[in-house]
């Protein structure tokens, strides 16, 4: 579905994607030029977090090369299966801005943590 409104989309409007019920998470895909983005707001739980891997992979796939920007200021909670996913994207080479709430700001720095260590361990 994404993938569908990123085509069909100019270069400048962003691709919303608005799912869940009581808990839910909004995607928002924006590409301009070389700066790729996706911006979340709301719950990132489950089954959200597939939701999320699939934009994630269609940004991936559908432009060139680079950085992707996700932006975690809207987030108010986030599972263990979002921490595991937002960790992967760090791997993968995401760049976060953040955060509003503490909490965010608290996991993405276990993340980064996370992150450095296994780093570490692979250089060792």
């Amino acid at each position: 579905m994404l993938s569908a409104c990123l085509r069909e989309r100019s270069r400048l409007a962003p691709a919303v994607l608005y799912i869940g019920l009581k808990h839910m998470l909004k995607i928002t895909a924006m590409v301009n030029g070389n700066e790729r983005r996706l911006v979340l707001e709301g719950k990132l739980v489950d089954p959200w977090v597939t939701e999320l891997k699939k934009s994630w992979t269609d940004l991936q796939l559908q432009t060139s090369p680079g950085e992707i920007q996700i932006d975690l200021k809207d987030v108010t909670a986030i599972s263990q299966q979002g921490e595991n996913l937002l960790f992967q994207m760090m791997r993968d080479g995401a760049i976060f801005n953040c955060c509003r709430g503490a909490l965010t700001r608290h996991v993405v720095k276990q993340l980064e943590r996370r992150r450095e260590k296994q780093d570490g361990k692979g250089r060792a």
